[in-house]
């Protein structure tokens, strides 16, 4: 079942004094703030598109790698994954780099570090992000 969710941004004025206002429209959970200065210096409150889609691709990593871990016999109690996302100003997004530490009984490792990198490799927003650079550490604690 296809699922499609929507989100819409309003901008005003030029690219480095304007600012905007990006609004989640499907889940109705607020409108947040972004600026050019958000994006290439200090956030002062306000988001970026490289923060939003950190926010996605650790929230779907840690789908991906929860339903990995589940199917082969060791279900997670906890992960807590962190995403940050490179923007280089006239390269655009460079790369996400994963930190993922979870708490899976069980588990060694060696095999917490390959099933983490199945779900960097096969999470919907990894493969989204294909024209850059995913990097990953794996820590079982």
């Amino acid at each position: 079942m296809a699922a499609t969710r929507s989100a819409h941004a309003v901008w005003e004025g030029d690219l480095l004094k304007g600012s905007g206002v990006v609004t989640l429209d499907s889940s109705g959970l607020g409108s947040y703030d972004v600026s050019w200065p958000a994006r290439t210096e200090e956030p002062n409150g306000k988001t970026s598109p490289e923060e939003l889609i950190a926010a996605a691709h650790s929230s779907c990593f840690n789908m991906a790698f929860s339903n990995i871990l589940a199917k082969a016999g060791n279900a997670p109690t906890r992960l807590e994954t962190k995403a940050d996302v490179t923007f280089v100003p006239g390269q655009g997004i460079t790369g996400s780099h994963l930190t993922v530490r979870g708490e899976v009984p069980g588990l060694d490792a060696d095999e917490f570090q390959s099933l983490a990198e199945d779900a960097k490799k096969n999470c919907p927003v990894s493969q989204a992000l294909a024209g850059t650079t995913i990097t990953l550490t794996a820590e079982l604690v």
